[in-house]
Parts: structure tokens; sequence; C-alpha cells
């Protein structure tokens, strides 16, 4: 079952690879709406820092969503997300690989270069560790959580609105406890609670998640 797993991962890294725009285009859109948020808004230092933790994570909530579809949409479309339920393995183990896949090609980028965009809106030093632990925690609840409504939507035509329609209230409550742990921690108050919240939501997507997308993903091929 590992070497299942790590072979589905194999393979969605290698397809992503060949198609090097999609790849880059959700890293470039984070960069992009940070980098351009204090010439916009104002590059005063202070406002810029209360501001810091919600314009990161919406950058990193939009710059996932863009990038969901790449999950299951060719794999519909050429019939090898059938393949994954005529397997001997485990259909919720495979779409797991799948989601891993698309964190290391989206999630992993966003958390390698947080602390630069911390220093760019000038995120305290001692809050830029909690801004990585949030990324850490929360780019994978965007991931399981997305990939739910594009196995809901991978038959529709058009399915991107509705995509975002489906997904985005779904985000609000990562966006709320990663924000507000970053902005308690750059007032110097502890985080653990919210922390603890997007934990305890990263595990409890884990388990339910691959059970929502390969039900999806069976009303979608029907």
């Amino acid at each position: 079952m590992l070497s299942a797993l790590i072979t589905i991962i194999r393979r969605d890294l290698l397809v992503a690879f060949r198609r090097r725009s999609e790849l880059v285009n959700p890293i470039l859109f984070y960069v992009i709406v940070i980098t351009l948020f204090p010439l916009g808004v104002s590059p005063d230092h202070e406002f810029l820092s209360k501001l810091a933790p919600g314009v990161v994570w919406v950058a990193a909530l939009l710059a996932a969503l863009i990038s969901m579809e790449s999950i299951f949409r060719q794999d519909f479309d050429d019939g090898s997300v059938e393949q994954l339920f005529l397997s001997q393995h485990p259909p919720t183990l495979l779409i797991l690989g799948k989601v891993i896949a698309h964190w290391l090609i989206t999630g992993l980028p966003m958390l390698v270069i947080v602390p630069l965009m911390a220093l760019l809106l000038y995120i305290p030093e001692q809050a830029i560790p909690t801004l990585f632990l949030t990324v850490l925690i929360g780019t994978p609840i965007l991931s399981l959580i997305g990939a739910i409504g594009v196995a809901l939507t991978a038959g529709l035509r058009g399915g991107g609105v509705l995509l975002g329609l489906l997904v985005l209230p779904l985000y609000i409550p990562v966006l709320i406890f990663a924000s507000a742990a970053v902005s308690t921690a750059i007032e110097g108050l502890p985080s653990s609670g919210h922390l603890a919240m997007l934990g305890s939501g990263l595990i409890l997507a884990l388990i339910l998640a691959p059970l929502a997308i390969s039900a999806s993903l069976k009303i979608s091929m029907n």
C-alpha cells in the first residue's frame, strides 16, 4: 500500500513537471498578490504588519483555488479516475496520494517562500515561526477540501466557477484561525489555541476528505 501511495505521488509529480506553466502559475500568483499589495494600499510599516496575516492567507487561499482543477480534471477526461476504482488498492489511499502530490506542487513552494513574504509585509521576526506553522498546517487542509469540490464538479463543463462557490465557504475557518494565530503572535500573545484548532482541522480533513472525494468521484462518473 505504501508503494502504491508513493507511485501515485511520483506519477502526478511527473505529469505536473511536464506542464510547467500550470506548475508555476499558482506560486507566481501568490507572490504577485503579496508584492503588489503594499504598492496598492500603503507602504507604512505598522499598517502593513497589521494587515499582513490576512493578506498572506487570502493570497494562499486564492492561489490554492486556481490550481485545484489540476487534481482530477485531466484524469477524469482520459479515464484515469476509473482506474483508481478498479485498482486492487483502496481508492481512498490513491486519492490521498493525488492530494499529497497537489500539496507538494502548490503548498510546499508557498511554505518555502513564506519567510520572504513575511519580510516584505514587515511581519515581526517573532511571528514568522507562527506564520510558517500556519502555512504548514493550513495548506494541506486547503488541498483536501478543494479536492472534494473538484471531484464534485469534474464531470461538468465550466465547473471552475461552481468549484469556487462550493469551496470558498469551507475555506473560511482555515482563513480565520490561521490569520488569527499570526495576529496574536505579532502582538506577542500565545497562539497555541489557534494552531491547535488548525491541527485538529487537518486531522479531521485527513480522515474524512478521502472518503468524501471517493464518493464525489463516483457521483461524477455516473
